[in-house]
């Protein structure tokens, strides 16, 4: 067997990935009609990228919340417990618990005490009533931040649709390719019975017939190599729905090149500008951007915090002391080494940054849709040349059987008709799947992708 591989090298791609498409996923039961909107659905289910970028919607969310409790106050309850001989502190501790009597302030015990216990249970709050709009530009961040992640999640759900797509008309190229080597191999099967009856009635040389043979030979290399690509197709629209589905799915929508392209190029254009998730993306990380250098410079402007603590002192849990704490801090920098004034230059700098990211973006956004644009046009044009080509190949191959079966016309002309009949069906098979990839490209260019 090892052998064997290593004289087909060819063959050890096409067998691990059929392998991996095997044994990656888990069996989802019999065959069934998949139809492309079907497939989408599936994908839009099942993706795993698509699921990671849920999940990191619903993590923006969390960011929102976050933010806004730093505009709250903060409640903590501790309880801590200790035992000391240190003077001061056994004197602070008896102090707490309300319990210091006359003999405590013998110098004896003052200066040696004994041990003491403190159980202390502490209820503390704090409240930043202003932190120099730190926390409302955080709000407003965290917001922009969740819009923001809306739009990467539509980009990466309709990247999950085009890729489905994709993956589904290769995967119905592929058959169709296998349909028409079919139909070549049988046709030559009969024109082989054509040139074995010349051959037994003297017409021709041995050699037609040994041309002919390997010829269908050829054929049936085609035909298995086209199965394993259907295989490796079908494969690649199981990896696309995310594990779903079956790789005996039966493809149930037609290659069909459906209706050609609308609208002109500049019109596309304008559409990609104004619909493309991940552009509108970007201009909300430019708002958020444009938040941080507000903020930054918000950080020159004072705070002010409230702050309460209720304390509760025992060395028994019996008899006990009780205190509270209130007070308000403000505070005002007035020298950070520097740091407000680079946290500022930081933030103009990712903003211009950003800036430089939209246009650039923009300008790939112009040149992807040009590029589908000029291929879904391409391709269309093709496919009315491909379709009349099949009809003129398959009259020069009737003429030629003829003519050969007058003796007209030599095998190597047979052989060749046929030939031609094979590439212009090939032909319009792949002028149809580019036409609808480079739809798809183009819709996904423009930003409104959705099943077809």
């Amino acid at each position: 067997m090892i052998r064997l591989l290593k004289k087909n090298k060819n063959m050890v791609w096409p067998l691990w990935l059929m392998l991996t498409c095997f044994m990656g996923f888990p069996i989802q039961g019999l065959a069934a009609d998949l139809s492309m909107s079907q497939a989408v659905d599936k994908a839009i289910a099942h993706n795993p990228g698509l699921e990671a970028a849920h999940f990191q919607t619903l993590s923006a969310r969390e960011k929102i919340t976050q933010a806004r409790s730093g505009a709250l106050p903060q409640v903590y309850f501790q309880e801590q417990v200790n035992r000391t001989t240190n003077p001061m502190w056994a004197f602070g501790t008896k102090l707490n618990q309300e319990s210091i009597a006359t003999k405590d302030f013998n110098p004896d015990l003052l200066n040696d005490p004994d041990a003491i216990t403190n159980y202390a249970s502490r209820l503390s709050v704090t409240w930043p009533v202003y932190d120099s709009g730190q926390t409302w530009y955080g709000v407003q961040q965290a917001r922009l931040n969740q819009e923001a992640g809306d739009f990467s999640r539509e980009r990466t759900r309709q990247q999950v649709i085009a890729g489905t797509i994709t993956a589904y008309i290769r995967a119905l190229l592929a058959r169709e390719n296998q349909g028409v080597i079919q139909q070549i191999l049988e046709t030559a099967k009969i024109h082989l019975k054509l040139v074995q009856s010349r051959y037994d009635g003297g017409f021709v040389a041995k050699s037609d017939l040994l041309r002919a043979k390997v010829h269908i030979a050829d054929l049936k290399q085609q035909l298995s190599e086209s199965k394993s690509q259907t295989d490796i197709a079908k494969c690649m629209l199981k990896i696309a729905m995310g594990g779903a589905g079956n790789l005996d799915d039966t493809l149930t929508t037609p290659l069909a090149a459906k209706s050609p392209i609308t609208g002109h190029l500049d019109e596309w254009i304008e559409k990609a500008l104004a619909h493309r998730p991940d552009l509108k993306q970007l201009m909300f990380q430019k708002r958020i951007a444009e938040k941080e250098k507000e903020k930054s410079r918000a950080g020159r402007l004072p705070s002010v915090s409230l702050s309460g603590n209720f304390e509760v002192n025992s060395e028994d849990f019996n008899d006990n002391g009780n205190n509270y704490t209130v007070g308000a801090v403000a505070s005002l920098p007035l020298f950070t080494g520097g740091r407000i004034s680079s946290n500022i230059r930081e933030a103009e700098f990712n903003l211009k940054q950003i800036n430089a990211m939209l246009k650039g973006m923009e300008q790939r956004i112009c040149g992807e849709t040009r590029h589908a644009f000029f291929n879904a046009r391409s391709a269309w044009e093709r496919i009315q040349v491909a379709k009349a080509a099949i009809g003129q190949s398959r009259e020069s191959l009737r003429i030629v059987k003829n003519r050969y079966n007058s003796g007209l016309f030599t095998i190597t002309d047979l052989l060749d008709a046929e030939v031609t009949v094979q590439q212009s069906l090939t032909n319009h098979l792949k002028a149809i799947h580019d036409y609808r990839a480079a739809m798809t490209h183009l819709e996904l260019a423009s930003g409104i992708m959705d099943v077809q």
